[in-house]
């Protein structure tokens, strides 16, 4: 998707205002996934790495009509006012139509059309329908009669059976029937629900078709139906799926308990109001236009596939098939090489982790061995995402159990992982750890940890700061940076972060670290104003960022006037991004990035030039509207000068080299994949990273 390169006009008297400075969100957030089902095309991955890729792109889609495409639709409803970029809910809801289902038609393509006739070669057959032999197809009928009828219930609608409820994301056949039953009932419409119970993937016996020959649920039920209506005439049989709306609104200061609320909530989250449909590429229009009544959804919401409409489901498969010759090398991160514990090791000097190339372990290490210390008097971290089975959250039970005063501010509001954040509040409680549900209408999404060691006659403390969250699989997945320092000032200024989220604090003064929603924007903003009025005295200015994402208008506005200033610009930012590089007069000394490579980009990393005594930050936020002014969030300064010059040299500059894995976003919102220049050695940044190991 592009638009034409825009002249910026006055808005109110501001040019840098004008909406055709900006990129919609929800589009920009839709094209990423364009970049990483590019991965899934790119011959040069792993046949079942680029499997993962293309199923990445579906559930992400999934969770944009669920989050960004239902927040849309809210607006619409409500008659909220256009975005920056100027667009209205109604013209934003046809173009992500527009967009998504080239996204989807895609999709489909690359599992149809590459995919599958790919591992198809490796020896991994997923059949369609009218490709089983009598064999097969024998087999697959019995498997249904056994396995799969007796746990279904079919439903026919008719006036005493309204269509039914139909869970988020589910799989379900709508099927055509001619014919009474044996009540004299006429047949028509009739709904056969999915339960979750079912295995969405079925792999047939070795012996009829190879050791690794696959087959969909979707087909099964499609192909056997018939057998659920015994004496009436199957027609047709098309499944389908519904995307709800996933957001889930709770006006704190009206319930008293937000515990009790979000549970509440949960029951219900499944059946909220749909947002989109997706149906079998044949299905008859008039069918279509009945499931499109009973959801309360208009044609713009439907999405037609060629193909099973739960394909992120072959995710499977990557689990399933042990060929390490189909996957990335296993990775072997560094760890910690030092005899020494680990506050040892952080009492003489910083310690900074750059995962999933360092081991995650080391974080771990200090939580264990907080919980055990006899001189550890107390420990406070927040968690936002920590995973089922938390070796971390077993460390702050035991830490409990010993006697420690133990203190976590659980965000019981992490999106999809609500249930699970709750799950571990109680385990917590019920260890006797004092949980904190945060600020009323801020989330914490902040990544602290704060360890009180007592150390001869003093108290010292240690603190962990991170950009990810406390989770053991995503710091395998996710590139992420995490600081663990002794140093005083931070670890007094975590401290009374801590204060503020347990108490009724009020606002203070920190020394070393920026917070969400006090003085990280405005800190920003005033740095991103010294390099603007550097560059306007003639002197070098400079600033480089990494994000996942870049909204925040005013942020915005203020790397514009530091462009037209002459200050040299580049953003990394994975995902969505509203800002217009390269326009003329603009934002010429702009350039932006999106790097899409074998580990999630997550690092947030600050750096700003200060005339040679330059500052560089990592953070939990990123330049959104939602990180900067709603959230609760951290931004901490890398003081060591040897360990800042390493994160520079790895984490900026390293991608800001990188001519394989990384795209360029254009004036008109397009994205160019990169490619080495004219005598330009090849480079990706991971791939840097993972030789250094």
């Amino acid at each position: 998707m592009s638009t034409p390169v825009p002249v910026a006009v006055p808005v109110d008297g501001d040019p840098l205002r004008d909406p055709a400075l900006y990129i919609n969100r929800e589009l920009s957030q839709l094209d990423f996934n364009f970049r990483v089902l590019a991965q899934a095309m790119d011959p040069q991955v792993p046949l079942l790495e680029r499997l993962r890729f293309m199923c990445i792109s579906c559930t992400n889609l999934d969770e944009f009509f669920e989050i960004r495409a239902a927040a849309v639709r809210h607006a619409q409803e409500f008659g909220l006012p256009p975005a920056p970029d100027g667009m209205t809910p109604q013209a934003i809801l046809n173009a992500i139509h527009d967009r998504a289902a080239q996204l989807v038609d895609q999709q489909y393509r690359c599992w149809n059309e590459t995919l599958r006739p790919a591992l198809h070669e490796a020896g991994i057959d997923v059949l369609g329908r009218h490709s089983w032999n009598h064999r097969q197809k024998r087999w697959l009928r019995a498997y249904f009669r056994n396995e799969i009828m007796p746990v279904l219930s079919p439903l026919g609608l008719d006036p005493s059976h309204p269509f039914p409820k139909i869970l988020n994301k589910s799989l379900n056949i709508v099927v055509v029937l001619k014919g009474t039953d044996a009540f004299g009932r006429a047949g028509h419409l009739a709904i056969v629900r999915a339960p979750r119970s079912l295995p969405r993937i079925i792999q047939l016996p070795e012996q009829l078709g190879g050791p690794q020959t696959f087959v969909f649920l979707s087909s099964v039920l499609s192909t056997f139906v018939d057998e659920m209506f015994p004496g009436m005439e199957v027609q047709g049989a098309y499944q389908f799926r519904v995307t709800r709306n996933s957001e889930l609104v709770v006006d704190e200061e009206e319930v008293e308990n937000l515990a009790l609320a979000l549970r509440d909530e949960l029951v219900d989250r499944g059946y909220r109001p749909a947002v989109r449909l997706e149906i079998a590429q044949d299905c008859p229009r008039d069918i279509v236009r009945t499931l499109l009544q009973n959801f309360g959804l208009t044609e713009n919401a439907v999405y037609r596939i060629d193909g099973p409409v739960n394909l992120n489901r072959v995710i499977q498969l990557y689990d399933v098939i042990q060929r390490p010759e189909l996957k990335y090398p296993a990775l072997s991160p560094r760890t910690l090489r030092d005899s020494d514990g680990i506050f040892e090791i952080v009492a003489r000097r910083d310690v900074l982790l750059h995962h999933p190339f360092d081991a995650f372990t080391a974080v771990l290490d200090v939580i264990k061995q907080a919980a055990v210390d006899p001189n550890v008097l107390a420990i406070k971290q927040t968690l936002y995402r920590t995973g089922k089975d938390s070796l971390i959250v077993d460390a702050l039970i035991q830490a409990a159990r010993n006697g420690k005063d133990v203190t976590v501010v659980v965000e019981l509001r992490a999106r999809f992982d609500e249930e699970a954040n709750l799950g571990l509040a109680d385990r917590l409680q019920e260890a006797g750890v004092q949980v904190v549900y945060g600020v009323v209408g801020f989330k914490t999404h902040a990544k602290m940890l704060l360890i009180v060691r007592r150390e001869g006659r003093k108290l010292r403390r240690y603190v962990h700061l991170g950009t990810g969250n406390y989770h053991s699989g995503t710091a395998r997945a996710y590139t992420d940076l995490s600081l663990i320092t002794a140093d005083a000032d931070i670890g007094n200024d975590v401290h009374l972060l801590f204060q503020q989220l347990s108490g009724l604090a009020p606002r203070m003064k920190l020394k070393r670290l920026l917070q969400s929603p006090f003085t990280l924007h405005p800190g920003l903003l005033q740095r991103i104003e010294r390099e603007t009025r550097l560059a306007a005295s003639g002197r070098p200015g400079r600033i480089i960022a990494k994000m996942n994402a870049l909204n925040e208008p005013q942020m915005i506005r203020a790397l514009y006037a530091a462009s037209q200033a002459g200050v040299q610009i580049d953003l990394i930012v994975r995902g969505a991004c509203t800002l217009r590089p390269g326009v003329p007069g603009v934002s010429d000394n702009i350039r932006v990035r999106s790097i899409v490579g074998r580990f999630l980009e997550h690092s947030r990393v600050y750096w700003f030039g200060n005339d040679g005594a330059s500052e560089l930050f990592c953070a939990s936020a990123d330049w959104l509207e939602r990180n900067l002014l709603r959230r609760v969030e951290t931004c901490f300064p890398i003081l060591d000068p040897e360990l800042a010059r390493k994160v520079y040299r790895d984490v900026l500059q390293n991608y800001l080299d990188d001519n394989l894995n990384a795209w360029e976003l254009q004036a008109d919102g397009s994205y160019i994949k990169c490619t080495p220049g004219h005598d330009e050695p090849p480079h990706a940044a991971q791939m840097a990273l993972l030789q250094g190991l």
